[in-house]
């Protein structure tokens, strides 16, 4: 008997996150607060005050993890049929609502093919990378030293804006395993330690693997019929 598909399990599994993620947060979650609406647009347009910090600090940093995905993304959706620059524009705005549905349909990809452009070279650059780790760092030590926990705690379980963007932050800090070894592969630097401490460690150890990981090699020109990304 064969053994199962490893790529298939993982489109199952994933998938079953995605339905039981979307579920939950429509039918289960806690209802809307009222001032959920005005409480989205203070916070996309910087008015602050009288908002919890944690509250203002996941809200931004929600807005940088797409950052470190894209530093990921765009090398994998080299060689994938899905358009993986609109699944990361997504993101930004939904979250792992809209990066869950490639990480089901995409396919190992331990190669990379072609010459880097303009956009894969940003997102390749340690430069990048260091500068976005820069920024959840910033968010994370501001919002855990200088965030109301208690108030916070009341508003997830009363409020399902930030109930939802809360579990969507786990999410997304615990999904960057399912393109790291694909990465480190078409690095060269195929290293199952390595992979296991980076993914064992959420959001921290994939944005060290950012910053450390060597550069993309170049190889032969791009074959037609595959995305650019």
């Amino acid at each position: 008997m064969n053994s199962a598909n490893p790529t298939l399990i993982r489109s199952l599994l994933l998938a079953g996150l995605w339905i039981a993620f979307v579920t939950y947060a429509f039918g289960f979650a806690p209802p809307d607060s009222p001032d959920t609406l005005d409480l989205i647009v203070r916070l996309s347009s910087g008015k602050f005050d009288g908002v919890n910090p944690l509250v203002v600090n996941l809200f931004n940093i929600m807005g940088v993890l797409p950052l470190m995905y894209c530093c990921l993304l765009y090398s994998d959706g080299r060689g994938q049929k899905l358009p993986a620059w609109a699944f990361s524009a997504g993101s930004f705005a939904l979250g792992a609502f809209a990066l869950l549905p490639y990480l089901i349909f995409r396919r190992d990809n331990t190669t990379f093919i072609g010459p880097k452009n303009w956009v894969i070279k940003l997102w390749d650059s340690k430069i990048t990378a260091s500068l976005i780790g820069v920024g959840v760092l910033t968010l994370l030590f501001l919002g855990l030293t200088q965030g109301d926990w208690v108030d916070f705690g009341m508003q997830w379980r009363s409020n399902r804006f930030i109930h939802v963007m809360s579990l969507d932050f786990c999410l997304l800090s615990c999904l960057f395993p399912t393109l790291i070894k694909d990465d480190m592969a078409r690095r060269g630097w195929v290293n199952d330690q390595v992979f296991w401490l980076v993914s064992l460690v959420p959001l921290l150890g994939p944005l060290v693997y950012l910053i450390v990981r060597p550069s993309l090699p170049e190889s032969t020109p791009l074959k037609s019929g595959l995305s650019e990304g």
